[in-house]
């Protein structure tokens, strides 16, 4: 039996959807151009006029937004409310360069626990039930987004936050989690953990992932080493944080909460739309959004709309395909064009390998070759690893075949990338 937080919104008709869309789209417009004098401006730049603008009908004539505009207007440059206006801040994970900054009013942070309370429910969770929170809370949105939902869906919350796996197999084995969120590899590491240590969680039925490239290959591994239902999860700071988005129990696809937020799928290099079911660059308009809404903003994410029909568990909001990569990751090694998440995808059919693996990429005087380490139980040898990455990427990279746990470790978002430059020291500190 399928359960809804809000019914009446998440089945609405695609011409419900459509008219609410036209309306808060002239109603976001109205209130970015009113007050956010960089937005003002640059609508004014676009020909775009505010008092006339016609919803739907003129959103390709809105400017694109970007991860630079972020930077370049940190920390508050594109805020559309006074400063003591604002309740909270989150910015993006990243260590180095100008951060990315979203603040929140307490309406936005009622906006992001409605969005995220809606995949707590659809994923099959219950008023009650033990949730189990394993993304930081700090400046990272992950965590909070993730406590404001589970309070909208009425979950008892453990905010164990990130690191110490054991201490958080102890408490989701005394608390009898149901529900757990983390990042997509940290679900690994809690596995292995379980195998060292030979136990298991006997009440986790629920994992809700995110912050990660999540492969299908992936997802099978995690579901069927924890013996749970997995789901992919969307969303990032520039959008407002987590829970924009998340495939529901028939996974055939991640629903976008079309009343909060307008999805279009657009070429990356000349910004026109490309027609359903062609891979392009996902593009996010917040409609409910009060500090920070963000108009047209082009993610960087690889994906494609699956469908906009009616899905089995009575949802009527469009569906994204799992998330294929980051344009700006994609990878030309011997003039093939791949993402990483195709390595993944490719090792994790060899049976034996096991999810971690280390992507090198060596730069020699601007010849570039692939060294892909993978992790595999006895009896897998480099042939089969290579064979397979041939078969699917059609060239043969160099690699190591290395005992279970000999690759490192972390506790949060794994390294997969690694850079090497010929007559430079090793540049492990560029992974990603």
């Amino acid at each position: 039996m399928f359960r809804y937080l809000n019914e009446e919104l998440e089945t609405l008709s695609r011409a419900q959807i459509t008219e609410l869309q036209n309306k808060r789209l002239k109603e976001i417009v109205a209130h970015t151009a009113k007050n956010s004098p960089w937005s003002a401006a640059r609508y004014k730049a676009a020909g775009v006029d505010p008092a006339n603008f016609r919803g739907l009908a003129d959103l390709h004539k809105l400017p694109f937004c970007s991860k630079k505009d972020f930077r370049e207007q940190y920390p508050l440059g594109m805020s559309c409310v006074p400063r003591n206006k604002l309740a909270e801040m989150h910015m993006s994970s990243g260590s180095t360069g100008t951060p990315v900054v979203m603040p929140y009013t307490l309406a936005d942070l009622k906006q992001w626990a409605r969005c995220m309370g809606r995949c707590y429910i659809m994923a099959g969770a219950n008023p009650g039930d033990t949730c189990q929170i394993t993304p930081g809370f700090g400046l990272f949105n992950g965590g909070f987004g993730c406590y404001h939902g589970a309070r909208e869906a009425g979950l008892f919350v453990v905010p164990t936050g990130a690191g110490n796996t054991v201490r958080q197999i102890k408490l989701a084995r005394d608390f009898q989690t149901r529900v757990m969120v983390a990042v997509v590899s940290y679900s690994i590491r809690i596995m292995e953990i379980l195998a060292e240590t030979n136990q298991s969680l006997p009440d986790l039925k629920i994992g809700i992932f995110g912050a990660e490239s999540f492969s299908p290959g992936m997802k099978k591994r995690i579901r069927d080493g924890l013996g749970i239902d997995a789901f992919d999860i969307y969303g990032m700071t520039e959008t407002g944080g987590i829970g924009s988005g998340m495939d529901c129990p028939a996974h055939e696809g991640i629903h976008m909460w079309e009343d909060e937020y307008i999805i279009e799928v657009v070429d990356h290099e000349t910004g026109e739309p490309v027609p359903d079911g062609e891979f392009g660059e996902i593009t996010v308009t917040s409609l409910t959004r009060e500090a920070l809404p963000v108009i047209r903003f082009k993610t960087g994410d690889r994906g494609r709309i699956l469908t906009r029909e009616k899905c089995v568990c009575g949802r009527t909001h469009l569906r994204l395909d799992t998330i294929s990569g980051r344009l700006d990751d994609m990878l030309i090694i011997s003039g093939v064009n791949f993402f990483p998440n195709q390595v993944e995808q490719s090792l994790l059919k060899v049976p034996g390998v096991l999810p971690n693996y280390q992507i090198i990429i060596r730069d020699d005087h601007g010849i570039k070759s692939l060294r892909v380490n993978v992790e595999a139980e006895p009896g897998v040898t480099g042939y089969m690893v290579e064979k397979q990455l041939k078969e699917d990427l059609g060239f043969s990279p160099e690699g190591d075949i290395y005992k279970p746990g000999e690759l490192p470790r972390s506790e949060g978002k794994a390294k997969r990338i690694f850079y090497e430059t010929v007559g430079e020291e090793n540049k492990n500190e560029g992974g990603k």
